[in-house]
């Protein structure tokens, strides 16, 4: 093999090959599934949360396969997928009454932490029917907030794992190849932002950036047994001006290139995006480039 495969960050040697030959030929009664389990463990290949790296070893595995180096046991069962055939949330019917106010009248306000709670539907139902992008279930880390005012919601905000590679934010950060495959767990970042339609209430945004950035960490770490250190968000320049982010301090760190994280032709083929960032502490840089 001339050059070594990489998937992921992890590099993949003539060693490695051989051994997974191996491991299949002896565990080949073992389902696609189970087997690549079963690689994680024989690798101690695991999160930072103790959980198996089972979904990158599936790729990997079937990248291998399709190169024509390993033989991966025949496929058994596909099961439905549900990122592909996601049924659309259901509407949910809730009081929709104007409300033109100032942010001292809507006191007290509320942030709920809903992933993993009841409140979830009510949550993805209002991000797919009122933001202009719809809802998409996130995969990997991520939360979800409901911000209530008296009984009723105003607004929501989604938070994800942040993408690997972003040439504003690691500029910005500073920090190494490394360290950025390392730490890159430690930044969330913020896919959706509504402020229900029939709510007007000037700098209840900005409000709400701040009160959700203030107990993000502590929830990532109840969640997800790790704190976020630094945040981030894009806005499209074309749709908004990123007044809110501004008010509640976040950093306009560059653009993005209009092409893509899988991009292959080095053209811009999506809108350019301005990237912004927050740190959630004053050592952001020590501790994300450690």
């Amino acid at each position: 093999m001339p050059v070594p495969y990489s998937y992921r960050g992890r590099v993949i040697t003539t060693e490695d090959i051989l051994f997974l030959r191996q491991f299949i030929a002896e565990h080949s009664q073992l389902s696609r599934r189970k087997l690549s389990a079963k690689v994680c463990e024989a690798w101690e290949w695991r999160q930072a949360n103790g959980a198996l790296c089972d979904m990158v070893c599936r790729g990997l595995l079937l990248m291998l396969h399709r190169a024509g180096e390993i033989q991966l046991p025949e496929v058994r069962f596909v099961p439905r997928n549900p990122l592909v055939d996601r049924e659309r949330p259901a509407p949910v019917l809730i009081d929709t009454t104007p409300v033109i106010a100032q942010v001292n009248e809507l006191r007290p306000v509320e942030v709920q932490q809903v992933r993993r709670t009841g409140d979830e539907p009510l949550f993805n139902s209002l991000i797919e029917y009122h933001h202009y992008l719809g809802y998409e279930q996130p995969v990997g880390e991520h939360l979800k907030y409901l911000v209530w005012s008296h009984g009723r919601p105003v607004a929501c905000m989604a938070w994800s794992s942040a993408p690997r590679h972003l040439g504003s934010r690691d500029r910005f950060i500073g920090w190494s190849q490394q360290a950025r495959k390392r730490n890159v767990r430690f930044i969330a970042y913020n896919t959706r932002f509504l402020i229900l339609p029939w709510i007007q209430a000037p700098h209840l945004a900005s409000h709400i950036l701040s009160r959700v950035t203030a107990t993000l960490s502590r929830d990532w770490e109840r969640m997800y047994g790790h704190p976020i250190w630094f945040t981030e968000t894009f806005i499209d320049p074309e749709r908004f001006r990123g007044t809110c982010y501004r008010a509640a301090n976040w950093i306009l760190m560059g653009r993005t290139t209009g092409r893509g994280k899988d991009d292959l032709t080095h053209r811009q083929n999506r809108s350019i995006k301005e990237v912004f960032g927050l740190p959630l502490t004053r050592r952001f840089r020590e501790l994300l480039s450690q």
